[in-house]
């Protein structure tokens, strides 16, 4: 049984309820106020608009298959190679982590968003638990 990793998988369970709750309630705030009708632009806009929905509705589900594969790595034996698995888990995490802060410099946006948008900070955290947890596996 691996600690850390068992730490990261309640993290990231924690983290899709959050992103069922809290952040679908966000999501469907930022619909477009204007019916798309026959105007070009409203359609696209809110063609725009589902097609980040459901962008954010796949994140929903890879917090939860990350989660259930991380308690099974943690917990049990069934996985061959738990190390490796572990390793190339940490990795995405620590890419997501990357990913995340990259695109908050690209769009240069202020200090205040890189405390309050601090998805970086979870992604980086699981992977420093994996990275842990690799190392008892």
């Amino acid at each position: 049984m691996s600690y850390p990793i068992l730490v990261a998988a309640a993290i990231v369970l924690l983290a899709f309820l959050a992103h069922v709750s809290v952040g679908n309630r966000e999501a469907f705030s930022t619909r477009p106020k204007t019916p798309p009708a026959d105007d070009r632009k409203a359609a696209v806009v809110e063609r725009n608009w589902v097609q980040s929905l459901c962008a954010f509705q796949l994140v929903t589900v890879d917090l939860f298959a990350l989660s259930m594969l991380l308690f099974v790595l943690g917990a049990t034996d069934l996985l061959p190679a738990r190390r490796g698995v572990a390793l190339i888990a940490a990795a995405f995490f620590a890419l997501w982590g990357a990913a995340w802060l990259v695109q908050l410099l690209v769009l240069r946006r202020r200090f205040k968003d890189f405390i309050v948008l601090s998805q970086w900070a979870f992604w980086f955290v699981c992977a420093g638990l994996l990275f842990w947890g690799a190392q008892s596996l």
